[in-house]
C-alpha cells in the first residue's frame, strides 16, 4: 500500500453553464492520504472524481495507481471501474429504497462477508436500524449507511462526492468524525470533494484547489490557505460556541 501513489495527468473538455472548460489535471496523491478537491461549482471536481472511478473517460492522458495503469489514451488502456477496486459515495447517498440497511451495506461487497457487514453496522451505530429501509432514516443515518456500504468492499481508493452537503451545519460538523473514522478504518487513499473550508481543514492532509478546470494551488491546507493571494468566497460551517463583543468587531468562536 505504501507504494500505491496515484499519478493523474488528464484532460477532459467540459460543457458548463459558462461555456466550455478544459479540465486539465496533473498531480500525485500519496497512498493513505485524504485529499480534498476544493473550488467553485462547475470547476471540474466531481468530473475528476467520476474519471477516477472509471465512470467517465478523459479525452487524453494517463492515470496510474501504484504500478497498475488504469487509463492511458496513447496505449488505449482503460481498466473498468469494477477492476479498480474503488468505492464512490454520491451526494445523495444513492441507497436502494427497497433494501434494508443491512442489505444496502452487503450490496457494496464484491465478495460477500457477513462478518464485515456486522462489524460496520456496529461501528457506525446502525444495529437498531439494520432491518429498516432507508426511507425512514434521518440524513445522518443515511450518511452512515452510505459510508458503511462504501467500506464494505474494502476499497483501495475511497471517493466521496460532497458527502455532507445534504445535511445542516450542526449535523455536518458532528458527522465529519464519521468521515475520519471511515478513512482510518479503510486504510484507503481517500479523495473528497468539498466546498466547506472547515471540512477541508479538519479532515484533509492535502488540498487540491481547482478553478476553471485548472489546479490553481496544491498542498497542505494550512499552506494553501495562508497565502494572501487566496481570495473569493469560501464556505465555513461549524457550531457557534461563543460570540464576544470586541470593538469595533465581534469575535465568533466556531467549533470545527
Amino acid at each position: 500500500m505504501e507504494n500505491e501513489v496515484i499519478h493523474i495527468d488528464i484532460e477532459k473538455m467540459l460543457l458548463t453553464s459558462n461555456g466550455k472548460t478544459n479540465l486539465t489535471v496533473k498531480t500525485e496523491i500519496d497512498a493513505g492520504e485524504l485529499a480534498a478537491l476544493f473550488g467553485p461549482s462547475g470547476a471540474g471536481k466531481t468530473t475528476l472524481l467520476r474519471i477516477l472511478a472509471g465512470l467517465l473517460n478523459p479525452d487524453r492522458g494517463k492515470i496510474v495507481f501504484g504500478d497498475k495503469v488504469w487509463f492511458d489514451s496513447e496505449r488505449r488502456i482503460n481498466i473498468s471501474s469494477q477492476e479498480r477496486n474503488i468505492s464512490l459515495m454520491f451526494q445523495d447517498f444513492a441507497l436502494f429504497p427497497n433494501m434494508t440497511v443491512e442489505q444496502n451495506i452487503q450490496f457494496g461487497q464484491t465478495v460477500k462477508d457477513a462478518g464485515k457487514v456486522k462489524e460496520l453496522i456496529e461501528i457506525f451505530g446502525l444495529a437498531e436500524f439494520k432491518k429498516n429501509k432507508p426511507g425512514g432514516l434521518s440524513g445522518g443515518q443515511k450518511q452512515r449507511v452510505a459510508l458503511a456500504r462504501a467500506l464494505a468492499r474494502k476499497p483501495k481508493l475511497l471517493l466521496l462526492d460532497e458527502p455532507l452537503s445534504a445535511l445542516d451545519a450542526e449535523m455536518r460538523t458532528l458527522l465529519q468524525d464519521e468521515i475520519a473514522v471511515a478513512h482510518k478504518l479503510s486504510g484507503a487513499t481517500t479523495i473528497m470533494v468539498s466546498h466547506d473550508l472547515a471540512e477541508v481543514f479538519k479532515l484533509s492532509t492535502k488540498v487540491i484547489c481547482i478553478e476553471k478546470g485548472l489546479i490553481s494551488r496544491c498542498g497542505k491546507p494550512e499552506d494553501v490557505f495562508s497565502d494572501k493571494s487566496v481570495s473569493g468566497k469560501v464556505q465555513i460551517t461549524g457550531i457557534v460556541a461563543r460570540i464576544e463583543p470586541q470593538e469595533p468587531f465581534f469575535i465568533v468562536g466556531i467549533l470545527l
